[in-house]
């Protein structure tokens, strides 16, 4: 199984082959611990929990969860996982960044950085209004319904929270893997801050 809980360092850039250079996001992909494995039969479907970093002070209920990996994470995630993936996972098994290979093909999860209340121009991409001529309405949104239904339909794009959501980028290939110092170098952006939180997953 390929999957990851990891956090982002930062970007760099790399020579490909050609000599041509890519920018690249590293991450931190310190050992994940599997903590649980579901079963359709028990829990209705398949997936696996990983723990990521450690705990000095376990609640006690995720003691007992956790013990018989015989470890305390700091963090959980879950990854759906099919009947053939699980044949090979117990429980207390650690998966590292040699899990990926160079040139795999993954899919990346992050929440986006959070950039406040916005107006519509910074959020939606809305035009300008004009600055000469008597204009108003510089950065205004304009109208936002008609005379019927005499409501504002859910979904309407007006200024609001922008950002701080979760994000899936796909399709990105894995350039750089550095299993001593737990690094994985991922050709692209990847959604999030430094330090932020990133699942890493095989696309298929």
């Amino acid at each position: 199984m390929k999957a990851l809980i990891t956090r982002k360092l930062g970007m760099t850039s790399i020579l490909d082959e050609k000599g041509a250079a890519i920018a690249v996001t590293l991450l931190s992909a310190s050992p994940n611990v599997i903590t649980q494995l579901k079963t359709d039969e028990t829990d209705g479907y398949g997936a696996v929990q990983l723990g990521f970093e450690s705990s000095k002070r376990p609640a006690k209920p995720q003691a007992g969860h956790f013990k018989p990996s015989k470890t305390t994470p700091k963090l959980t995630r879950e990854f759906r996982i099919t009947g053939e993936d699980d044949t090979q996972l117990t429980v207390g098994d650690h998966l590292a960044a040699d899990s990926f290979e160079v040139g795999d093909i993954v899919k990346v999860i992050g929440i986006s950085k959070g950039k406040g209340f916005a107006g519509t121009i910074k959020r939606h991409n809305f035009k300008l209004g004009r600055k000469t001529h008597g204009g108003r309405s510089y950065r205004r949104p304009g109208s936002i319904g008609s005379m019927y239904p005499q409501r504002i339909f859910p979904g309407k794009k007006m200024a609001g929270q922008m950002g701080h959501e979760q994000v899936t980028t796909k399709n990105l290939r894995v350039a750089i893997i550095d299993a001593d110092l737990h690094v994985i170098g991922v050709d692209g952006a990847v959604p999030g801050p430094r330090k932020g939180l990133v699942l890493i997953k095989g696309a298929k």
